[in-house]
């Protein structure tokens, strides 16, 4: 008997997901359901080339329509699912549609973490997520001179370095006490301070929002931003970036287990046996960090959806990635592989004045996770060690004349 597999959620995750099921040999029904009116597109460009206009809308998407029209996916877009019944395998639809399933994937991903300060719904004052979010952005750019960007974590930086590019004045303000608090060291968070300062870019470290305030003569329309220490910075133009909330929402409703996402099992599993999550929502084991982790990252996705559609189909393979993550701002690129949260101590390689240089995180002489600025090479090299759980030479490590492999002890 034909089955129905549904996946709720239409980002990388989902497509990656269906692609696994067409490799899979899946021939039952598939349905996508997606909130928004695009296809599944790439999120990466929105805070860099597609909102600096560089890059066509069309240039986004992630697979041509030939691609679902041959997996035989039904693409049934600008459409919420408004509730998940888990016991009896329903998904309904906004109007009313019931959908039958016998596996569903949720890769509902995340949403914006929103401001609670007045004047937070002031015409000007903007969240990056979306596509649409990127479009009501670039509409108010020609009459925009300042721009606030209110977080210092990779949106929040990626934002201020386009809008510097677009020759916009461009204040940060990150409440921490140093950029991306949460992610790099304190070396590479000093070396990117000192980046965007060199650019032009106010930065602003320490400064809490406490609200918006209208412009003369508009009341509805962005003026100034307070913060704490009672400072004002004018703004034709506020993009705030201050995290992401995974999208738990069908899953709590269905009494499914949550905890900083939707639990899954090495699976990508949730608590109920026909229900599986992936992306930004799931919150997963890491066997190789011996922790639960919940990732915000395209190759999380890429590799979750496709460990989670072959289980979905009847494998049981054991999601066990390495984690990478990337940011490109002004001519700096930034590459991450491996979690921190363990390390005992970072080995510095290379001078940050010289514009390439690396973090190296250890536990003991374990290599847990680098932080690379401008050095693919250390980069490639870092991912395969943490893979496979080496032992290096701290003092060898420290020595950029020496090839990364070459530190093995």
């Amino acid at each position: 008997m034909s089955q129905t597999y549904v996946i709720v959620g239409a980002g990388q995750a989902a497509a990656q997901a269906v692609d696994g099921l067409k490799r899979a040999g899946f021939d039952g029904r598939l349905v996508v359901i997606g909130e928004e009116r695009e296809a599944p597109y790439q999120r990466p460009p929105l805070s860099k080339k597609f909102l600096a206009g560089e890059l066509p809308a069309e240039r986004l998407t992630l697979r041509p329509p030939s691609f679902y029209a041959e997996a035989r996916a039904e693409l049934r877009l600008a459409t919420r699912a408004e509730s998940l019944d888990a016991s009896a395998r329903v998904v309904t639809l906004e109007g009313g549609e019931r959908l039958a399933y016998d596996r569903l994937l949720l890769a509902t991903g995340a949403t914006p973490r929103r401001l609670a300060v007045a004047g937070s719904r002031l015409g000007g004052v903007h969240y990056l997520r979306t596509a649409a979010d990127v479009g009501r952005i670039r509409a108010e750019l020609p009459g925009a001179r300042r721009a606030v960007v209110v977080g210092g974590g990779y949106i929040g930086l990626e934002v201020a370095a386009t809008c510097r590019g677009l020759g916009l004045e461009v204040d940060v303000l990150e409440m921490a006490d140093r950029l991306m608090n949460r992610v790099v060291a304190p070396e590479v968070a000093a070396f990117y301070a000192a980046e965007h300062a060199r650019h032009g870019v106010g930065v602003h470290l320490g400064t809490l929002v406490n609200g918006f305030h209208a412009r003369a003569g508009e009341p509805q329309r962005i003026g100034t931003v307070e913060t704490k220490d009672g400072r004002h910075f004018p703004a034709d133009l506020v993009i705030v970036g201050v995290g992401v909330v995974p999208e738990t929402d069908l899953a709590e409703a269905a009494g499914l287990a949550c905890e900083n996402g939707i639990r899954v099992d090495e699976y990508c599993r949730t608590s109920d046996a026909a229900v599986y999550a992936a992306g930004d929502c799931a919150n997963h084991p890491s066997p190789r960090y011996g922790r639960r982790v919940r990732l915000e990252s395209v190759d999380n996705a890429f590799e979750q959806g496709r460990t989670a559609a072959q289980n979905l189909h009847g494998a049981a393979i054991v999601h066990d990635k390495v984690p990478w993550f990337w940011s490109d701002q002004f001519d700096l690129k930034l590459m991450i592989a491996g979690l921190s949260p363990d390390a005992d101590r970072v080995v510095v390689r290379g001078d940050p004045a010289t514009r390439s240089f690396a973090c190296c995180y250890l536990r003991g002489r374990e290599l847990l996770a680098v932080e690379c600025v401008n050095a693919p090479k250390d980069y490639m090299a870092a991912k395969k060690l943490i893979q496979e759980r080496v032992q290096v030479d701290p003092a060898r490590l420290a020595d950029p004349a020496l090839a990364l492999k070459d530190t093995v002890a």
